[in-house]
């Protein structure tokens, strides 16, 4: 029984996931009023392509949602299948002269067993599993590069699990908010009292995101990502350290704060365990609201 994927267009609909969360459902645009039918091509190939695929399913085949930076949200399994012309039902609320947007739908059943249970949580596919082709580029497309059981262990492992948008826009905010609460980066941290705290300028113009200190004394130089971590990021880091030491004859530490998921790769583990080891650090953000 072959796996779909529907990809959700997050980036493009905000909110669209908990739509279709809520709805118990996945859909495609292509709205019949712009001249996209079931019975035509339609103005481009990638209606076609996309139709014929919505005609390939049946009911009891399973779903997978896709979500932008190779992210997952949920498994499914079909239990209707209501795309046709006079089906349209947008998840995007029409306006004037607008007919919506997102009303192909496919009615499914959320497997609750697999991955997590709040659906503000989603799951960042490590490096090593990913959609690749067809199934990367199209909005629907059959899965073959991972299997099911795969996928559903990776989507089980919380070390992969990530907030939906729970992110700084830009790493300047991140470093800003670090520099200001470096207490909750690691306890008993402090602004560094002799250096330029943000934005520390070397001899050869490279900037280190935030220097502090740490409560026996020693320079700690964070460097702050927003998505999950490279090797070259590291090195990067390191690169900031050992310019750090030959300024000011003292040996830092150095943090790596990213806004990926806790698992890391293989290779970024290992690299952040050689000397200098480098301390690797996910975030998460909350946002509280009062009246």
């Amino acid at each position: 029984m072959p796996l779909w994927k529907f990809e959700c267009k997050e980036d493009w609909y905000h909110g669209m996931w908990r739509r279709w969360y809520k709805n118990q459902c996945v859909a495609v645009g292509y709205p019949p009023y712009c001249g996209y039918h079931l019975e035509g091509d339609g103005p481009n190939s990638g209606w076609s392509y996309t139709r014929n695929r919505l005609m390939e399913m049946e009911i009891d085949d399973d779903i997978v949602v896709a979500l932008p930076y190779n992210r997952v949200g949920r498994i499914g399994k079909i239990t209707r299948m209501n795309f046709g012309d006079n089906d349209w039902d947008p998840l995007v609320p029409p306006g004037p002269g607008y007919g919506g947007e997102m009303g192909r739908r496919v009615q499914v059943r959320w497997d609750l067993t697999v991955g997590p249970d709040n659906p503000d949580l989603v799951v960042q596919l490590p490096e090593e599993c990913h959609f690749v082709g067809n199934e990367r580029l199209r909005a629907i497309a059959p899965i073959h590069a991972i299997a099911q059981a795969e996928l559903a262990g990776v989507m089980n492992n919380p070390k992969n699990w990530v907030s939906l948008l729970g992110k700084f826009v830009y790493e300047k905010a991140l470093s800003d908010y670090i520099a200001h609460y470096s207490h909750h980066l690691e306890d008993g941290l402090l602004p560094h009292p002799n250096v330029a705290i943000r934005e520390h300028r070397f001899a050869d113009g490279k900037r280190a995101d935030v220097v502090l200190i740490d409560p026996l004394n020693n320079p700690v130089i964070v460097e702050c990502k927003q998505h999950a971590p490279s090797v070259q990021d590291i090195e990067q880091l390191r690169g900031y350290m050992a310019q750090f030491q030959e300024e000011t004859e003292q040996v830092p530490r150095g943090i790596l704060v990213h806004g990926g998921a806790q698992n890391l790769s293989d290779d970024v583990e290992n690299n952040a365990n050689l000397d200098p080891v480098v301390k690797v650090v996910s975030y998460t953000l909350r946002v509280d609201f009062k009246t």
